[in-house]
């Protein structure tokens, strides 16, 4: 939470643009992450966070203050603007058109190797679940938000989303394991 952010959001609704600019500074890497994880794409992601952060000082003056960071808010509205992504630009860019040298990578030692591509493979697991365990799997362990934060973005009690962490973790755990059978058809984890 920002210092004095109380003071600072106050200022905002008054139209104050360096108050807005203050909580745009603090909130917008968690933000952009939030919202890159959510679309694997950057200029997507970009491009979402700008209009979150648009439409966050747009209504500013119907937010209120109830209990939570200001950063619950701006999650429920980068939610609210990947699902609106995801109905309206299902676009797909072919595999000859990526350009190479954007995925061009040198692993320096096998290790670091391995741990990138179990990262991969755990980033594409999190991409099949459903948005709200998505959701709840980002917000928790990647944005490290406490189980109230996060009830508060996704309007639910917090009973509810630690249910939905608990199934989200489950379902992850089936979906990784299930995608790293070994030739012997054993999961990684079992000798």
């Amino acid at each position: 939470m920002l210092d004095n952010e109380k003071n600072h959001i106050r200022q905002a609704k008054k139209g104050n643009p360096e108050a807005f600019g203050l909580l745009y500074d603090h909130y917008l890497p968690q933000i952009y992450r939030f919202i890159f994880l959510k679309v694997s794409n950057r200029t997507e992601a970009e491009d979402l966070t700008h209009e979150v952060f648009l439409s966050a000082w747009q209504s500013l003056p119907n937010y209120k203050y109830e209990g939570f960071p200001f950063s619950s808010w701006l999650y429920q509205i980068a939610k609210n603007a990947t699902i609106d992504f995801y109905r309206t630009a299902k676009k797909n860019l072919p595999i000859e058109l990526v350009n190479e040298e954007l995925v061009k990578f040198t692993p320096r030692d096998p290790e670091e190797l391995n741990t990138l591509l179990e990262l991969e493979q755990i980033k594409t697991c999190i991409r099949q679940l459903k948005p709200e365990y998505q959701d709840v799997l980002i917000m928790r362990f990647v944005e490290d938000l406490t189980h109230e934060e996060i009830a508060a973005a996704l309007e639910k009690s917090q009973g509810a989303v630690r249910l939905i962490q608990h199934r989200a973790i489950k379902e992850l755990r089936n979906l990784y394991y299930g995608k790293n059978l070994n030739d012997y058809g054993t999961t990684t984890h079992e000798a």
